[in-house]
């Protein structure tokens, strides 16, 4: 493994360590707007997204959105948007981020059922394929160009 990591750096690539939870979700710290979240990381999530009650918290400015959001459980949730954030995860930054907002509390709900610590958001395969993202399971690692 330690190959890996020698080549990815040539590469130019950030090595970020996450977590994995007791209900084997990665976990991962980001900073939007400068200011540090706790986030799942979801390569399943086709956007990033946040809830409601982190708007104030990252300086959101959120807006319209016609998009539906639908994830595990549930389908059809109101969304807002919110565009032309900064997300930076360990060294890797964009100055670019568009949110999704929504209700996050089936998510929280279902992590503290578990006695898990709840989330701010999630960082889903928008961010992933911006940054060509390689995962590292073994050794909970991301890797961002």
């Amino acid at each position: 493994m330690k190959q890996l990591q020698e080549v990815l750096k040539k590469e130019k690539y950030k090595k970020i360590s996450f977590k994995v939870s007791k209900t084997q979700h990665l976990l991962i710290k980001a900073d939007i707007n400068g200011i540090s979240g706790n986030f799942i990381l979801d390569t399943g999530a086709s956007n990033s997204c946040v809830g409601f009650e982190a708007i104030e918290l990252f300086n959101l400015k959120a807006g319209r959105s016609k998009t539906k959001a639908s994830g595990a459980g549930a389908t059809g949730m109101f969304t807002k948007l919110a565009k032309n954030n900064s997300l930076q995860i360990g060294r890797w930054k964009t100055e670019d981020l568009h949110l999704i907002i929504f209700d996050m509390a089936h998510v929280n709900e279902a992590l503290r059922q578990y006695k898990a610590k709840p989330v701010h958001g999630i960082i889903g395969a928008d961010i992933l394929l911006e940054g060509k993202a390689i995962i590292d399971y073994y050794n909970h690692c991301l890797y961002l160009k």
